[in-house]
């Protein structure tokens, strides 16, 4: 089965915050801080489809959202910075974050972004691996520690040429 990409208004309102809650299961810390942010995103995003449909998309296996990506174009074509992403648990590991980011970035080139930013936390290991994994270049590392569970934010980007 394949993958496909479709717009994240497709899906039922809710659907963003249960893909972030899950995928962010391995450190219940994270629910705990972030549920009411990961509601008003999902919130935003249905509020605002205009908004929705050009700034990010569900990625789709079987008529399934399994995960999704968001990036905010305010400051194209300067820069564009990658929002939430995520996959749920069950299809970790099988290159769908790969191909989901690989998609984002050149929708992201494509609305003229000279440069993508990304953030993630240390405790994120594979969202490291994943940034690296399609071009992102490590920039640098928080000098704060962004939380005791999920340790220092860690900067990528990506110089378009």
């Amino acid at each position: 089965m394949d993958i496909e990409f479709k717009k994240i208004t497709e899906f039922p309102r809710g659907t963003l915050a249960v893909l972030l809650k899950d995928s962010y299961s391995f450190e219940p810390k994270f629910e705990l801080n972030w549920h009411n942010q990961w509601q008003d995103f999902d919130d935003f995003f249905y509020d605002n489809p205009h908004i929705a449909e050009v700034s990010g998309f569900m990625t789709v296996l079987e008529g399934k959202p399994v995960g999704f990506v968001s990036w905010n174009p305010t400051n194209l074509p300067e820069s564009a910075e990658v929002g939430h992403n995520c996959i749920l648990t069950e299809y970790k590991g099988n290159g769908y974050g790969k191909r989901q980011m690989q998609e984002a970035v050149q929708r992201m080139i494509a609305q003229g972004a000279k440069k993508i930013v990304v953030w993630t936390n240390e405790i994120c290991v594979p969202a490291q691996h994943t940034y690296e994994s399609v071009g992102f270049q490590f920039v640098k590392k928080s000098e704060e520690t962004f939380s005791e569970y999920a340790g220092q934010r860690i900067h990528y980007e990506i110089i378009v040429s």
